[in-house]
């Protein structure tokens, strides 16, 4: 086992065991009383040398929550497992449980809170709180060249915490946008931004099949390493 699988194991069991939220503890326990739930607080998922990140805000109460697994057992997750099987980046296009055997190959699945909220929504300071659980991972994950934001949520999250590493750096400076592509600094991962594939966004057409596949692409590539590779990913898309 790599020093960095070690380490993101290490992380993950820290992950599921904490509490240190009062009220995303609380509400995570409530579904305990099905045997089928998960119902603790999600790791991240993926391949320990990955160099893209796919970057959420927190877990579905019925989906990750229930799985274990980010993005896994609800309709965001039908999209996103499909993107990164068409991108190479899964071994399966479909991901039903912890256990279904599906594998990431250099691509990381994480979220800024690794417990499901109530209504969807973290507070700001369960984001901060829950910061050094995102941390730990990153420090695991040292290779990491971009990161796709699955919302705007998410951006702002992510942008936050490149503020805090790099003052000076202004969110307003980096406006969310489909298909977006942003460079915070020199020495960070480019971000690619996504509308989230919620089932919601899917079913209204805020985004398309093609939309989204095209988005995972563009951060695909900015995470390939150096060398001959397509220049497709460099595209602006809807404020929508």
């Amino acid at each position: 086992m790599s020093a960095a699988r070690r380490e993101l194991a290490r992380v993950a069991g820290n992950v599921a065991a904490c509490v240190a939220c009062p009220r995303l503890a609380a509400y995570v326990a409530g579904f305990r009383t099905d045997p089928a739930y998960w119902a603790r607080p999600v790791p991240g998922f993926g391949d320990p040398e990955a160099r893209l990140l796919v970057f959420g805000l927190a877990p579905g109460a019925h989906g990750a929550n229930r799985t274990g697994r980010p993005f896994t057992g609800d309709g965001a997750g039908v999209f996103l497992y499909r993107a990164l099987h068409e991108a190479g980046l899964a071994t399966a296009a479909v991901a039903t449980g912890r256990d279904d055997g599906l594998a990431l190959r250099d691509a990381f699945v994480t979220n800024a809170v690794k417990c499901a909220p109530p209504s969807n929504l973290p507070r700001p300071d369960e984001v901060a709180r829950c910061s050094a659980h995102l941390d730990a991972e990153l420090e695991a994950l040292r290779g990491i060249r971009a990161v796709l934001a699955l919302g705007r949520v998410a951006h702002d999250a992510w942008l936050r915490r490149e503020a805090r590493r790099r003052p000076g750096l202004r969110l307003k400076d980096f406006p969310f946008a489909h298909g977006a592509v942003h460079r915070p600094a020199p020495d960070a991962p480019a971000v690619v931004d996504s509308f989230h594939p919620s089932r919601y966004n899917v079913n209204v057409g805020v985004l398309t099949w093609p939309m989204f596949l095209a988005a995972m692409r563009a951060a695909a590539a900015l995470a390939a390493p150096p060398g001959p590779t397509s220049s497709s990913g460099q595209f602006r898309g809807s404020k929508r």
